[in-house]
């Protein structure tokens, strides 16, 4: 099968860091679970919101990210049964296209170069599955289409949805 993989809040933690610099720039305490059902921006006051906004323009924001728990073991095994690509959306902010590719050769150095289509859109990808954490690009998808669950997701129904990087090996392997 040909698996593409989402890259921000599937296998790279964005929105803990978007917590975590919110929380260090105002000195405050927000947390994933204060922003169940919403976007970071959208629970913090409106005079914070551009400064949020603006963290996937600093340099380092998307070089610095956590990897999702389990994420690299799982990926690591369906690359050896699948044809596993990262698609990610890598050109809206002009430092990530580099950050990604040099986040991904870090901790995912078994997904060669070949296999990472760094995009704007994601309608153009064909292929059996799109995991993904944004339902607007898993809508356009022809394949099987499955979310995963981030704390701006949790409300989303109507897609096959998997919580846990252990959970979609079960669905996988």
């Amino acid at each position: 099968m040909t698996l593409f993989v989402d890259m921000d809040e599937v296998i790279a933690d964005t929105y803990g860091e978007h917590i975590k610099l919110y929380n260090k720039n105002f000195n405050a305490n927000l947390t994933k679970t204060d922003c169940l059902g919403y976007d970071v921006w959208q629970k913090v006051s409106e005079n914070h919101r551009e400064s949020i906004r603006n963290h996937a323009n600093q340099i380092g924001f998307f070089r610095n990210l956590t990897p999702i728990k389990d994420s690299q073991t799982v990926l690591k095994e369906l690359a050896i049964k699948h044809n596993v690509f990262i698609a990610s959306a890598a050109m809206q902010h002009p430092n990530s296209l580099k950050e990604k590719s040099d986040w991904l050769d870090e901790f995912f150095p078994f997904i060669p170069w070949q296999n990472r289509i760094l995009c704007g859109h994601k309608h153009i990808l064909r292929g059996d599955i799109l995991i993904d954490d944004r339902s607007r690009n898993l809508k356009t998808f022809e394949g099987r289409s499955i979310l995963f669950t981030s704390p701006h997701n949790v409300n989303t129904q109507d897609y096959e949805r998997v919580d846990s990087w252990l959970e979609l090996r079960d669905k996988l392997l």
